[in-house]
Order: structure tokens, then C-alpha cells, then sequence
């Protein structure tokens, strides 16, 4: 399902779509450990560096937040969900830091984004996470 459809979602690809929901709660709120709780334990998040585990992502985003990221939120729109087993969904994304006052996606710091998401004691955790520059989904 893209963007743009309108069919009913089920709850299993509603709730790993909620996942980019709560990647801009935490990040709104610069909760670096709300962060990186999305996470499994032993995730990994490829951005600008490569981070693997809670305390790495934990200890990146945090810096981030003190640094570069303060004062930003982050935008993050689901484009593809596609569920692998029961327990595994692909989560293709496509966002961007946004500045004070600014909406939607910023084309010059957008990316596109693939998340593989696991279902851990009931809750949709991210276990991969890599992004790359880039706004379009076509």
C-alpha cells in the first residue's frame, strides 16, 4: 500500500505504521532514550554513522540532540509496509529534519528510509534501520 491509498489498514500494518509515529513523538520530544526504545536490543540504525544496540543509538541520538538536532522535530511518512512472516514487516519511509516553522518534507534534508520491524512481546520493534538522501517514492 503507498501513501496515497485509502483501503482499511489491518492492526498489525496499522501498528508498524505507527512506528514512524512514534520515531517523530520521540524526536519532538529530543527523548533520546524514548528513541532508541523503538528499537530492539540489539538494532541498528544506518544514517550518518552506523549505530548498533539501544545504548549506541541511545548514546547518538542524544549527542544529536545536544548538538545538531536541538530545537528540530523529524517528519517520517510511511510509503510500503510488507509483512515477511507474521512477526517481520518492511517499513519503507520517506521523510526530513525539519527546522523551526517548517511542515512536511524539506527537500534538502530529505531521505528514504527502510526499516525491517519485528513484533517483540506484543509491540512492533525496528531492528534495521538505513536511510539514504532523497524525497521521491516512484
Amino acid at each position: 500500500m503507498s501513501a496515497g491509498d485509502t483501503a482499511v489498514l489491518t492492526d498489525d500494518e496499522a501498528a508498524v505504521r505507527d512506528v514512524a509515529t512514534r520515531i517523530m513523538a520521540a524526536w519532538a520530544a529530543n527523548d533520546a532514550d524514548g528513541f532508541a526504545a523503538i528499537f530492539t536490543e540489539d538494532g541498528t540504525l544506518i544514517g550518518d554513522s552506523y549505530m548498533k544496540g539501544r545504548d549506541g543509538i541511545r548514546a547518538y541520538m542524544a549527542a544529536g540532540f545536544a548538538g545538531p538536532y536541538a530545537g528540530t522535530r523529524v517528519h517520517v511518512e510511511p510509503l510500503d509496509v510488507r509483512f515477511l512472516t507474521a512477526e517481520i514487516a518492511l517499513l519503507v519511509t520517506r521523510g526530513s529534519v525539519l527546522l523551526e516553522g517548517e511542515s512536511g518534507i524539506v527537500p534538502e534534508r530529505g531521505f528514504l528510509a527502510t526499516s525491517t520491524v519485528v513484533r517483540r512481546d506484543g509491540r512492533w520493534h525496528i531492528a534495521a534501520y538505513q536511510n539514504s538522501k532523497g524525497t521521491t517514492d516512484g
